[in-house]
């Protein structure tokens, strides 16, 4: 076996390796030689060469969403490093495993003018869970960082940074290791239940005739189906989904804003809930927020192990528990009580759905007629990856199918590293993946596209309106130099000519029968990645939209 021949590089190596952490995310440089040297020395791990540093964080992250372990990066000193913090942003909001091995100059080096050279340590304190700064010797002290850093990534599923110093000479090799490292185990605390809260949380319940439940991001399979057919067989409770939450019920609201949208204040009182439940992660809808920050619960409960965020300003309680684990325990001592909360709310969605297929059976081609035809198309089974701003909120309004597993980067909102994080996911779960982009984010991330390890079956597909089409249904829309220019950035390009540069198959629709076709062909091809462009009309998708749900009442 070849090892580096640096001591602090052979004790992060088998610390990593006792822990089986074995995903390995590699850019390319010479600081950071000892580690790639013996990261990719030993067969134990898996590893991959991203030369971009977002990009690999963002792949990184894809992988780590799937397998729900950490994934560990692995870069050179220097910017190298800020190029994670997108990323990492995005895994501390998500609560996604991430470790960033940073490679260093002493601290000797820093700030006289040496080459590639910035302040390293703590450079992600704001959203980082540990900062392991360590020192150029082996020492109990640095085999301790290194072992907390994991632990916490693992424990508190968010990111962490170890930043290590090396000096020169940084290729050498060894046959044998020098030295010893030592490996702490998690003190993690297991999940504890408190009787009398929950009693006092099942009072307030069996008294409320009116209970809102509001599921966030939120992991496949993770709720029993016992639980979820107690709560929708509850006539005091509705539960409201959104597209991330992958939890499903033919009575639960599937699309928030179809169905509140075109609410009234006498509507919106009316159902205003008693008491708010809510858990995973972040929420899409901007008017479910903004209802509940308006007309308010008396009480809310946030349930999560780890984190309540106050979303609505009216956090009342925070139930430190999986949501899961909960429910098993809180359900059984429930009442179900006379309430027309639920009946009320299931005719609103019956009207509002019938309203939507009659108003979707009439519209022109536009991206609302292309999510339509693309999320009805996706094959079952699959793992569905979506980009933010108007691809997600679009997707919110259309029903998909139950066994496809869907994801957002939500916990930042950010377009960024949508397409690094999707292929990521294609690799981490061996479920056929669609990734469903819009145009300026697809080319903010184009380099995504330039990784050796892109699945055959990998389909992305490309709804291009010609700029950032979400900026035309937010206030502030106006057709002038300065909104085409800076919020919409308006542009005429495609992606056909980056499709045959990085060896992918590339279709193309522009009308219903165009992408009808396409849509058939994407599917049957899985000899090399695809990507479907669809060019919807730029002018006419805003108006559509709007009209959408003036069309709901």
């Amino acid at each position: 076996m070849t090892y580096p021949k640096i001591p602090l590089a052979q004790s992060i190596l088998q610390i990593f390796l006792a822990k089986g952490i074995t995903n390995i995310i590699i850019s390319p440089g010479s600081r950071n030689a000892p580690l790639t040297i013996g990261f990719a020395s030993n067969p134990a791990f898996q590893c991959y060469s991203i030369a971009d540093e977002r990009v690999a964080a963002f792949f990184a992250l894809g992988i780590a969403q799937q397998t729900r372990k950490p994934t560990v990066l692995v870069c050179t000193s220097g910017s190298a490093l800020l190029n994670y913090y997108p990323a990492l942003a995005e895994a501390f909001y998500s609560e996604i495993p991430l470790i960033v091995v940073s490679a260093d100059r002493p601290q000797s080096k820093i700030d006289i003018g040496d080459g590639q050279t910035i302040r390293q340590q703590n450079v992600f304190e704001n959203h980082s869970l540990y900062n392991a700064n360590l020192t150029e010797e082996v020492s109990d002290e640095n085999d301790r960082k290194i072992n907390e850093a994991i632990n916490t990534a693992i424990d508190k599923k968010g990111p962490v940074h170890i930043n290590a110093p090396f000096e020169e000479p940084l290729y050498e090799t060894v046959s044998d290791l020098s030295v010893e490292s030592k490996v702490f185990a998690s003190a993690n605390v297991p999940q504890t239940i408190d009787t009398i809260e929950l009693l006092e949380c099942a009072s307030l319940w069996n008294s409320a005739t009116r209970k809102l439940i509001l599921v966030g991001v939120n992991e496949p399979n993770t709720i029993d189906s016992a639980i979820i057919e107690a709560l929708a067989n509850d006539e005091s409770v509705v539960v409201m989904t959104e597209t991330t939450s992958n939890l499903h019920h033919s009575s639960f609201i599937n699309s928030i804003d179809t169905v509140i949208t075109p609410f009234t204040a006498e509507d919106f009182e009316e159902f205003q809930p008693e008491i708010l439940v809510t858990f995973g992660g972040m929420v899409v809808s901007k008017r479910v927020k903004a209802f509940l920050r308006k007309y308010q619960p008396k009480h809310h409960w946030h349930i999560d192990s780890l984190r309540a965020y106050d979303t609505f300003g009216c956090l009342t309680k925070h139930l430190e528990l999986d949501s899961n684990t909960f429910f098993k325990t809180f359900l059984p001592l429930t009442l179900k009580i006379e309430s027309n909360y639920f009946s009320k709310m299931d005719a609103v969605k019956a009207l509002r759905n019938q309203k939507s297929e009659i108003y979707l059976s009439k519209i022109p081609f536009s991206d609302l007629k292309v999510f339509e035809k693309v999320l009805g198309s996706l094959p079952k089974n699959s793992q569905l990856q979506i980009s933010n701003s108007s691809a997600i909120r679009y997707a919110q309004l259309i029903a998909i199918d139950n066994s496809i597993e869907v994801y957002c980067n939500r916990g930042t909102s950010g377009i960024d590293g949508s397409t690094s994080t999707a292929i990521g996911a294609a690799v981490g779960n061996i479920k056929p993946a669609v990734f469903i982009t819009g145009d300026v984010s697809f080319l903010y991330d184009s380099n995504a596209l330039w990784n050796n390890y892109i699945p055959k079956n990998f389909k992305i597909i490309l709804i291009n309106n010609g700029g950032g089409g979400i900026f035309r249904i937010l206030p502030g829309h106006a057709e002038t130099p300065v909104f085409n220019t800076f919020f919409e950035t308006f542009h005429s390009l495609t992606a056909e000519h980056l499709a045959k540069m990085y060896g992918f198959e590339y279709l193309i629709a522009k009308d219903e029968a165009s992408l009808d076709t396409s849509l058939k062909d994407l599917y049957e091809q899985n000899d090399k990645p695809s990507i479907l462009e669809i060019f919807t009309p730029t002018l006419e998708n805003d108006n559509i939209l709007l009209q959408y749900f003036k069309e709901l009442v």
